[in-house]
């Protein structure tokens, strides 16, 4: 029997020129998800490769006697932690995204179950909003400081 990563490895995956022509009927179908999977799966990898290079990164500071110096130092240092930390709360998108694929979910509006539609998640592949329940979203925590 074949492992589930040998086979998923077998499949040629969709360009992104494929994805946008393909018929709005088959929206949502394996290749499709076969490729965000892909997508996220390397966005993921992307991710934890970063955090081990900022832990590195880190752990090799040396102490300089110079204040103006020590200053940069640090202050790229808090740069790269908040850096760092927007990725931790993207990687836990990411994370959930896959799930969802997993789940028959990705790809739908959580708030009105239409499609997402394949131009949007392209661009932000963790998008669990249509475009338009987004722009309502944003309207009322503009509104009223959601």
């Amino acid at each position: 029997m074949a492992s589930k990563s040998s086979t998923k490895s077998q499949v040629r995956l969709l360009t992104e020129k494929e994805l946008l022509a393909m018929p709005e009927k088959d929206y949502m179908n394996d290749a499709q998800l076969a490729f965000f999977r892909d997508r996220l799966h390397r966005l993921e990898h992307e991710i934890l490769t970063n955090a081990g290079a900022t832990t590195e990164n880190l752990r090799e500071t040396q102490y300089v006697p110079d204040p103006a110096d020590r200053a940069t130092i640090e202050e790229e240092h808090a740069l790269e932690l908040r850096t760092r930390d927007r990725e931790r709360k993207l990687l836990k998108k990411v994370q959930q995204s896959i799930a969802r694929i997993d789940a028959g979910e990705y790809g739908w509006c959580e708030e009105t179950g239409e499609p997402i539609g394949i131009a949007r998640l392209l661009a932000r592949p963790t998008a669990t909003l249509s475009l338009e329940a987004q722009e309502r979203r944003e309207m009322r925590q503009k509104l009223y400081g959601d």
